[in-house]
């Protein structure tokens, strides 16, 4: 589904044309424009997260283009819906570089969409910056072309590992759809464990199944004191009731994403009673989250979509700063922009605009983190956000 907005944008910019000279105003009117692909999910397991990640992005290219765009030129986006499916994600991708010639793609949620589109971009010298957390993304041969604000699994695992141990669990057991992170996950998890004289065991389900009863025995019989959920909300959502019905008392922890507030509120108190959730954190002491909360009038925006915030900020300061809107130059500008030492710090595109317009360097400091990269395009730190099912709403527990 293409949601283009640009005859918003340009309903807009006419508005912001009144407050501009008449001649910058004709120069970005005149100009061939600069254009971003963010391809989220707006329906499918993701369907939750894709629509504010978006309305994040218009948000600050409206703002840019309020401001008189970038090179002189506006900025136009073309939403594509990946549907939380990577036929449905390589599909959106083609029209995305082939027809609407972007300079980046921008946003893919789903670890199995990151994989599946990533050829594509590298293949045609498209940028391509994603949320996705499955170590082995980064691993692929991007030539530079990929960054991500998601701390891989690698690190994710350990965490998940390590709080199971601080809620005093000895035997943990994974379980999980096939999914592009599922080994990195449950590897981490199992070093954790073992190096503190822990077991750990693992199941990998079908995801589209009716009932996991069989799957429900299977961890039962591992005696498990905690297990930890690996999957998307649709399939979760039928675990839980599984567990809940055989009587299964351990501890239970999943994924944010997963256990969310529209999961809790489908399901009965006593199913979702006590769950506890990890999520990367949000940066929520920053000017930059202060900033994007206003923006888009929600006041706790999910991790997601401080991430796509930062992510459309760094692109843009990332082609002024090169004089160049191709993916090539935004790749190899990035971390000019993220990381400059010594640089201006600036938390929005706005002002790092105007650093760079000055001639300074910019360090970005971003909603979501420091948005620091690694060559690999991994960032370098994350801190991750623990809370826990109480009485029907999502409680925070601690923020390390």
């Amino acid at each position: 589904m293409t949601q283009s907005i640009t005859r918003r944008l340009l309903l807009q910019g006419a508005a912001a044309a009144s407050l501009l000279p008449a001649a910058p105003a004709l120069v970005l009117a005149q100009a061939a424009p600069i254009r971003l692909g963010p391809l989220v999910p707006l329906t499918g397991a993701g369907g939750s997260y894709g629509p504010i990640m978006a309305r994040a992005m218009r948000a600050v290219v409206d703002e840019v283009n309020a401001a008189g765009g970038v090179l002189g030129r506006r900025v136009e986006l073309s939403v594509e819906d990946d549907q939380t499916n990577p036929e449905a994600g390589v599909r959106a991708a083609r029209k995305l570089i082939d027809v609407d010639k972007v300079s980046a793609i921008v946003g893919t949620w789903a670890s199995s969409v990151t994989t599946a589109v990533a050829p594509l971009c590298w293949e045609s010298k498209t940028f391509l910056a994603t949320v996705s957390g499955a170590d082995s993304i980064t691993l692929l041969p991007h030539q530079g072309y990929i960054a991500r604000t998601q701390p891989n699994t690698t690190l994710q695992g350990r965490k998940f590992g390590e709080f199971a141990l601080e809620q005093g669990a000895k035997r943990v057991f994974f379980v999980s759809p096939q999914t592009p992170f599922q080994k990195s996950q449950f590897d981490n998890i199992t070093l954790a464990v073992k190096a503190k004289g822990g077991e750990t065991g693992a199941l990998i389900y079908d995801d589209k199944k009716p009932s996991y009863r069989s799957e429900v025995d299977e961890i039962l019989r591992f005696r498990p004191d905690a297990l930890i959920l690996g999957g998307y909300a649709p399939d979760t959502t039928v675990l839980l009731r599984d567990l809940f019905r055989a009587g299964f008392q351990g501890r239970k922890i999943a994924f944010g994403y997963s256990v969310n507030q529209k999961l809790v509120e489908s399901l009965p108190a006593e199913v979702v009673q006590n769950i506890f959730t990890i999520s990367p954190s949000s940066d929520e002491a920053s000017g930059a989250y202060a900033r994007l909360v206003k923006l888009i009038g929600v006041a706790n925006p999910d991790p997601y979509t401080t991430q796509v915030y930062d992510q459309v900020n760094l692109i843009l300061m990332a082609i002024a700063a090169a004089k160049d809107s191709s993916g090539t130059a935004i790749r190899d500008t990035l971390r000019k922009v993220s990381q400059a030492p010594g640089g201006a710090k600036v938390d929005n595109a706005i002002d790092g605009l105007k650093a760079i317009a000055a001639g300074q360097a910019v360090d970005y400091e971003g909603a979501s983190g420091p948005c620091d990269f690694l060559d690999s395009g991994d960032i370098t730190d994350s801190r991750f956000r623990y809370e826990q099912v109480r009485d029907g709403k999502i409680a925070l527990v601690k923020i390390a």
